[in-house]
């Protein structure tokens, strides 16, 4: 298991950083987002989509559980499970049909979703420290440390 951690001084440095994740990303593929309330696990889902090149808005699924982003060769499922009762509903929800080799799947609050979802490729781990934030990446998959291995010789 591989892990990365950088201190990221702006909303626009968790951008870049997202940015930089996402040109590594591909269907098939999960990642895990943690933190607490505004850590900047939606920025960062934000700027992973828009990445892959979503113009629009991203907007947070909070009250949705999920939002789809159709875009080229690619379907990308945002979920944020925070108000997820029971993991359980999301086997209702059809949970499974969204973890497909054509899908990227990002996950907000994965924890909440424990014994439903899928392992993950990543988990990125978002925390305030003071004014800026430290974000730390792991790779959970041997396809994940290649791509984490990569992510950092760009640094």
């Amino acid at each position: 298991m591989a892990e990365y951690t950088i201190i990221l001084q702006s909303e626009s440095h968790t951008i870049a950083f997202a940015n930089r994740l996402a040109k590594l990303l591909h269907g098939g593929m999960v990642v895990y987002l943690e933190g607490a309330l505004g850590a900047g696990k939606t920025t960062f889902c934000r700027g992973v989509i828009q990445a892959l090149g979503h113009a629009g808005h991203v907007k947070s699924p909070t009250y949705t559980l999920v939002e789809p982003y159709d875009l080229p060769g690619l379907q990308v499922y945002h979920f944020d499970l925070y108000r997820l009762h029971d993991a359980e509903e999301l086997e209702f929800m059809g949970i499974r049909d969204y973890f497909t080799p054509s899908s990227l799947c990002l996950i907000e609050w994965p924890e909440r979703g424990s014994g439903m979802l899928p392992k993950a490729d990543f988990t990125v781990a978002l925390q305030h420290i003071m004014t800026e934030r430290a974000l730390q990446i792991t790779a959970h998959s041997a396809q994940a440390e290649t791509l984490l291995t990569v992510l950092m010789a760009d640094e």
